[in-house]
């Protein structure tokens, strides 16, 4: 009799404990989504929305709308239906992308398809989320014009201040008469890691094309194994952007026209005025001057984006190497170029068109770089002696010389 009586209280224990779990299962996934959208929100590059919201304990639904700040170029949405439980809670939908000012789906008006559906699971304990997306084949066809995609695969995968992306792509092919581009099989893996409201962040991307060729009836090019990779990283003091470019082989008549390798980097972006012009974007954004033109909105950017020079940037080549074996001629360079950033008054980016504006912004670069191993057609193409083998390249105020002499007419 005494177990009886405790059976009953141990199952409303059970049960309240049941139901204490998917209500703090609920509440905990809306408020990682909440904060994962306004730290998205927060890079500065998209402006973001949630809608039809209906939150309950064992399942909630609602749409996220992704777009960029200004424009109407596209407009991405994720409708989902979350389905709670007490260690995970797995969602899922269609992602309907529109495009153009009337807002027309790529999917169902601009293509006969679907639309693509995503699926995710979010695990309660550890704040991981997991999501896939399947991309099926299209074909585009515009009189001669045509574009092929076999279709890929897109994951996501990570939790708060911390997400990687993996797009696996197949083949992809641009047609246009006797013209044809053809990209084989890529891959891009991307990670982003960042502090809470992006205030520092450091995003890196590689991007791996196994092969690409370009057809027309004069010209044959064909290349495999190229590689792109790029680092961006703001901290408190400045924002640096790094790239390393692998060319692989470009063939030619079935010969390797081309290898190269190429390593730079971007250097002394002034932190704190790259935040302020952020916010000053989502602020017009927030006002409604969506439709700007591109003049009158860098006006309004303009003192922001001027005063993110203000450390003097400084651009590094560490590294370009480019050898032609079936023209028997390369390249081996390296150097840096600087911009002066002191009183940065009397410049303007709406006025970038007019040539006295231009040569105002071409006085404030300083740099040098070395071209070694100089091959002997450079040389006669620059007007230097024939067995000069180091091309030193030096600007100043924005005037180049060459080896000490000014730089002779390019094209005569």
């Amino acid at each position: 009799m005494r177990k009886e009586r405790l059976i009953v209280p141990l199952l409303a224990v059970m049960v309240l404990g049941w139901m204490a779990g998917q209500a703090a299962s609920s509440l905990l996934f809306e408020r990682e989504l909440e904060r994962a959208l306004d730290d998205l929100e927060a890079r500065g590059d998209l402006a973001v929305q949630r809608q039809d919201v209906s939150q309950g304990w064992w399942s909630s639904t609602g749409r996220i709308e992704l777009q960029p700040l200004f424009g109407d170029a596209w407009r991405l949405e994720l409708g989902y239906r979350a389905r709670h439980g007490i260690l995970s809670t797995h969602l899922g939908g269609e992602a309907v992308l529109r495009h153009g000012p009337e807002g027309k789906r790529l999917f169902g008006d601009s293509l006969d398809s679907s639309a693509p559906r995503w699926e995710a699971t979010y695990r309660t304990l550890t704040g991981t989320l997991e999501a896939g997306l399947r991309l099926s084949p299209l074909r585009i066809t515009q009189q001669e014009r045509e574009l092929t995609f076999d279709g890929g695969r897109l994951t996501v995968s990570g939790e708060q201040g911390s997400w990687q992306l993996r797009a696996e792509l197949d083949d992809w092919q641009l047609s246009d008469g006797d013209s044809r581009l053809v990209v084989g099989p890529s891959v891009l893996n991307s990670r982003y890691a960042y502090t809470a409201r992006a205030h520092t962040f450091t995003q890196t991307d590689r991007l791996s094309v196994s092969s690409l060729a370009w057809h027309q009836p004069q010209l044959r090019l064909d290349a495999r194994d190229l590689a792109l990779s790029n680092r961006m990283t703001l901290d408190d003091q400045e924002l640096r952007l790094r790239l390393d470019l692998d060319l692989g082989e470009v063939y030619s008549a079935d010969q390797v026209l081309l290898t190269g390798e190429l390593e730079a980097e971007l250097s002394r972006l002034h932190a704190d005025s790259l935040r302020v012009a952020m916010l000053r974007l989502r602020d017009l954004a927030a006002s409604g001057h969506h439709d700007l033109q591109w003049r009158a909105a860098l006006a309004l950017l303009e003192p922001e984006l001027l005063d993110v020079l203000q450390d003097s940037p400084r651009l590094d080549v560490m590294q370009l190497e480019l050898d032609s074996p079936m023209t028997g001629l390369a390249a081996r360079i390296d150097g840096s170029l600087f911009f002066d950033g002191r009183r940065l008054e009397p410049l303007s980016l709406v006025e970038l068109d007019d040539p006295a504006m231009q040569a105002q912004w071409r006085r404030r670069l300083d740099g040098d770089f070395t071209w070694y191993d100089l091959p002997t057609v450079a040389a006669l193409w620059l007007g230097l002696p024939l067995d000069t083998r180091t091309l030193q390249i030096d600007i100043g105020r924005g005037q180049v010389r060459v080896n000490s002499r000014p730089l002779p007419p390019l094209w005569r």
